[in-house]
């Protein structure tokens, strides 16, 4: 990558940043609003866990899905990792390489873009910090945003393909390591945590392809269903993926 694909990757890891941070706001604004909003990434992570739950058991795998389902999809309120990020974003871009930035630019869209989407949900199910299969899909429907949803899929497919490039980096690894100290001594420990657990987990699987391509064709075939399926079906849905 050139320099300026690497200020390009900035600007996108600055925009993104905001973005996520206004969704994040938003949906944190008051308390029953927060309860709502971390319920439904509560139910979507344990349907995640049901739904590749092969994944999770592969001793192959189990490091990458969690990894996803904790850093990507997790039931966690990542604020402090906004925080982190906008505080050293030009060091960051300045210490790791272009390839590094785009895909933290990449996780901070599929964020933001989850942050949306999430809080679009939300309204749809009226608020309720009580979720089921059946409410789930009709709120699904409702809100639409089909072209939303498959650039939600497509960037987990692109992130995952972006990590395992990086893993074949010779000194990235090594940069990693020597960020630790000054990491810790900043107070960017979620930051720091969730390059190392990313970067880990993919060099430690060996090749991403498979495990890629069964999260990416499992997640747009569920999105068809739950777009397209009777209501009584897609309520199931999410067990038959």
């Amino acid at each position: 990558m050139t320099a300026d694909d690497k200020a390009s990757a900035s600007a996108r890891l600055a925009e993104h940043l905001a973005r996520a941070s206004r969704a994040r706001r938003a949906a944190y604004a008051t308390a029953a609003s927060k309860a709502a909003h971390l319920a439904l990434k509560a139910w979507q992570a344990e349907r995640l866990a049901r739904t590749h739950a092969d994944l999770l058991a592969n001793p192959r795998y189990r490091e990458a899905a969690q990894f996803f389902l904790t850093d990507l999809y997790g039931a966690r309120d990542y604020s402090q990792r906004d925080a982190d990020v906008a505080r050293v974003a030009g060091k960051l871009t300045a210490m790791l390489p272009a390839a590094a930035v785009a895909t933290i630019a990449d996780a901070l869209e599929l964020d933001a873009l989850s942050e949306e989407l999430d809080g679009a949900m939300v309204a749809a199910l009226g608020g309720s910090a009580v979720i089921d299969e059946a409410g789930y899909a009709r709120a699904y429907r409702l809100c639409g945003k089909r072209d939303a949803r498959a650039r939600q899929i497509r960037l987990m497919r692109e992130i995952g393909d972006a990590l395992d490039h990086l893993t074949r980096l010779p000194l990235l690894e090594g940069t990693l390591r020597l960020m630790r100290g000054p990491a810790r001594l900043a107070g960017l420990q979620e930051l720091q945590g969730f390059l190392e657990r990313g970067f880990g987990a993919f060099k430690r699987m060996r090749g991403a392809g498979e495990f890629l391509t069964i999260l990416e064709t499992r997640e747009t075939q569920l999105m068809a269903r739950w777009f397209e399926a009777p209501q009584a079906d897609a309520a199931s849905a999410s067990d038959k993926a």
